[in-house]
């Protein structure tokens, strides 16, 4: 077995310095459309994006690779341009509904980023009909004084048909969807079960009692896993512990490099999640079938074998294939109900095998133990589930809760991952490991001032670490605003990618990682599979050129500028091209996913026009409040016009909206109540309006305590009950004021035009002096009402006071 302990940490690697283009330079890169009209060009060097106006964006459309010349600088800085010259066209079809308006058939993409319509010749509608959902292909281009023209090549039907939002989402973002001939000739042509030829050079661990534990729903079984107590040794070497096996599916052992399945699932890079639908990377006949760990069948395996100590420390490892059989296959809702009781309905069923979920949990309570320690980030978040019924739509979104059995299953896997990568930095060989870097500079410095604003009196350093992190979100977890200050800390650190140059991971605080225990769904781990196997025969796996074949990866926001695939000479750089082309097909698959819950969620909206509901305030932002629904799990948005009639000022540092004239104050946590006022499905966008906020005269009266100090906690006490009343009363004082002032002048005026000079004390009172008589006079009156006087005195002085400034 090979010594964990050895480990060395890498060298991060060094980011390179933004390039800013100078005036009159010209800048190379793919275009971002927008949805208002302007877009953004993603410039293949430097990190600093190019703005285009409305008017450069006539000729061109999302997804075009162009030249532009900077023009200008605006007030912060940043770069606009000129569009010089189309160097390509985006080649892929169109989608969006035919329609047809005043005998001219058009196409309106679903995209909104495309930002015009398609004319479509009638010759080129097809079979189609209006207000179907069809694929356009481009036949014309758009010029400065011309729409584009394009033709129907293939049409996928109603907009209301179930499913039909999958369809759109995964042409929308380009998802490979259809196995070529070829890579289902080769599915068809793979045995159905294990060969003698295949069980060659493996070790039989079918008499062992791997389990397999995941969801309900779950259809490919990826992983298998088993634990028993083990010790070794005397005196100072002995050894107390557990023995831990991760058996994950050989995938390698069926899909080889330059094969048509291969070719595919490269192309594909993961699988695709949708509601009630899976886009998988392999065809089913192995991701469901041959590869997947299927209970009470043979299964050809890469186990890692490992040791972990009582302090959760894995001593030693050690990989190779197997042979092995599931002896069960688990849900972890039964897993969980098992360890809570181990004499309950669920345990009798499993009686043989609970003893050895016992030992899974005493190594899981180990393994969590040493996370503790190292410092890991771990943030209590919420995930939904969606439920549909069975035309696909929206029957209830519920909240996924993770047991012990997640989180049993989550530690033995990132063991195992950081087993695969140790093994693989030591041996130097190429391969992609899956890094997580701490905040950039900016975002530090950002977060270092949110934090002291909040005086926690917790911050994170110059050169944070993961246990900074965790030591914040340990402290504010029972706070009422610890929703946004981890939300905070969230969005201070970098997305997570795949890179040919290790970095560590911050998050999880490993010195190295990579992605080893999902090989049937994600391509890195088919690829860290291949060099596990070469390393332990002593080759060297040498990615082929058809990995180099892949469109040059758009810029990231923030980035240095990736390889050209075209250009990778280097082992390093075709192994950097390969983690560019995996991470960017994995966020499309994320984006695809988030498009079709989006959608969803705003088609289920609609049926809830005009409701009203519970909510807390998810996110702040200088247009307004974003806020979920308690019950429902929908967020949306309360626009900043929506929040009363005062002008609210956003506080970047504090992440909150503040009204100048209440003091009153919206941030993250805080609880609303909203209607459903409006639901756009095309922008999948949902709106609120808030109609009372939860505890409004506990924030109005902190408000007032904010703007006065304490001696006006009187004031405050006499307070409105609501938002809406206040307002009222001050129009109604404004009213007064300017009655009286209007009467004033007009007497004036009239001894001006009889000829009589008026004197200082004839002249009419300033209105400051009017606003505090108008007071004295609403303070008499309301002071005469039996069982309200003390309470109106207050509020006429408070508001007297008010008044008068805002005069």
């Amino acid at each position: 077995m090979k010594n964990f302990k050895n480990s060395s940490t890498a060298n991060a690697k060094a980011a390179a310095p933004a390039e800013t283009p100078g005036l009159l330079s010209e800048v190379e890169g793919t275009l971002q459309g927008h949805r208002d009209g302007h877009g953004f060009l993603l410039p293949d060097v430097g990190t600093q994006d190019i703005y285009l106006s409305q008017q450069e964006m006539h000729a061109v459309m999302h997804g075009d690779r162009l030249r532009v010349r900077i023009t200008r600088y605006d007030k912060r800085g940043r770069p606009e341009g000129r569009v010089l010259e189309i160097l390509e066209r985006k080649k892929k079809p169109i989608i969006g509904r035919l329609l047809l308006e005043s005998g001219i058939w058009l196409v309106a993409p679903e995209d909104k980023r495309m930002g015009q319509d398609i004319l479509i010749p009638k010759a080129g509608i097809a079979n189609a009909v209006a207000g179907q959902v069809v694929a356009v292909e481009l036949i014309e281009p758009p010029s400065l004084y011309a729409q584009p023209v394009g033709r129907v090549v293939e049409v996928l039907g109603e907009i209301d048909d179930p499913g039909m939002e999958i369809e759109i989402a995964v042409r929308k973002y380009d998802v490979p969807h259809r196995f070529s001939a070829a890579t289902l000739a080769q599915a068809a042509k793979l045995p159905e079960k294990l060969r003698a030829v295949d069980l060659k050079g493996r070790i039989d661990l079918r008499d062992v009692a791997l389990v397999t534990i995941d969801g309900e729903d779950a259809r490919d079984f990826d992983d298998a896993v088993y634990c028993e107590p083990h010790k070794q040794g005397r005196g100072k070497t002995a050894f107390s512990g557990w023995r831990l096996l991760v058996a994950i599916a050989d995938v390698s052992h069926y899909v080889k490099p330059g094969d048509p399945l291969d070719g595919d699932a490269y192309e594909r890079a993961t699988s695709v999640y949708f509601p009630r639908r899976v886009i998988p990377m392999l065809p089913e006949k192995l991701s469901n079938g041959l590869c997947s760990l299927n209970p009470y069948e043979d299964r050809l395996s890469m186990v890692c074998d490992m040791l972990v100590n009582e302090s959760g420390e894995v001593s030693a490892y050690q990989f190779y294939p197997a042979v092995i059989r599931s002896h069960a296959r688990f849900t972890y809702n039964e897993v969980a109900a098992i360890l809570g009781n181990t004499h309950g309905p669920e345990a009798a069923k499993r009686r043989d095998l609970v003893p050895h979920l016992l030992n899974l949990h005493e190594v899981y309570r180990a393994l969590l133990g040493e996370r503790h320690r190292r410092g890991a980030i771990d943030f209590d978040t919420v995930e939904t589930q969606i439920v549909c019924d069975d035309n696909g739509r929206i029957e209830k979104i519920i909240p996924r809760t993770r047991n012990e059995a997640h989180k049993l299953i989550e530690e033995a896997m990132l063991a195992a991952n950081v087993c695969a990568a140790d093994f693989i930095e030591h041996s130097k060989h190429g391969s992609l490991f899956r890094v997580h870097e701490g905040p950039t500079p900016e975002k530090r410095v950002a977060l270092q001032a949110y934090l002291r604003a909040l005086g926690l009196g917790l911050s994170i350093g110059d050169n944070p670490k993961p246990s900074e992190y965790q030591a914040i979100a340990a402290a504010t977890k029972d706070r009422v605003d610890a929703t946004q200050i981890h939300a905070m800390l969230l969005r201070s650190m970098q997305q997570a990618q795949y890179t040919a140059a290790n970095a560590g991971h911050f998050g999880l605080s490993y010195q190295a990682y990579t992605h080893f225990t999902s090989p049937i769904r994600r391509y890195p781990d088919l690829l860290v599979h291949r060099v596990i196997k070469a390393i332990l025969s002593d080759k060297k796996y040498q990615l082929d050129a058809g990995k180099m074949d892949v469109p040059m990866p758009a810029k990231r926001p923030g980035r240095a500028a990736p390889i050209d695939p075209a250009k990778a000479a280097t082992e390093l750089e075709r192994w950097e091209v390969v983690g560019a082309h995996c991470s960017a097909n994995e966020r499309r698959a994320d984006e695809a996913s988030r498009d079709v819950e989006a959608w969803l969620k705003c088609r289920y909206m609609r049926e809830h026009l005009g409701e009203e509901f519970a909510g807390t305030v998810s996110a702040v932002t200088s247009f307004g409040l974003f806020v979920q629904l308690d019950a429902l799990f929908v967020e949306g948005l309360i626009h900043i016009t929506e929040l009363g009639g005062e002008y609210f000022k956003f506080d970047e540092v504090r992440q909150e909206l503040r009204g100048e004239r209440t003091g009153i104050r919206y941030a993250t946590g805080a609880k609303v109540q909203v209607q459903v006022g409006r639901v756009d499905l095309d922008a999948r966008k949902i709106d609120f309006r808030l109609v009372q906020e939860s505890g409004e005269a506990k924030l109005l009266a902190r408000a007032a305590r904010d703007k006065a100090g304490q001696g006006a906690r009187a004031a405050a006490l006499a307070l409105p009950v609501t938002a809406e009343e206040e307002l009222e009363q001050l129009l109604s004082r404004d009213r007064e004021v300017k009655a009286v002032a209007k009467a004033a002048r007009r007497g004036t005026a009239g001894r001006s035009r009889s000829g009589g000079a008026s004197s200082p004390a004839a002249q009419a009172p300033h209105p400051v002096e009017l606003a505090r008589q108008v007071a004295r006079k609403n303070q008499a009156s309301k002071a005469s009402k039996s069982g309200k006087s003390a309470k109106a005195g207050k509020s006429a002085a408070a508001s007297a006071k008010t008044g008068g400034k805002r005069r």
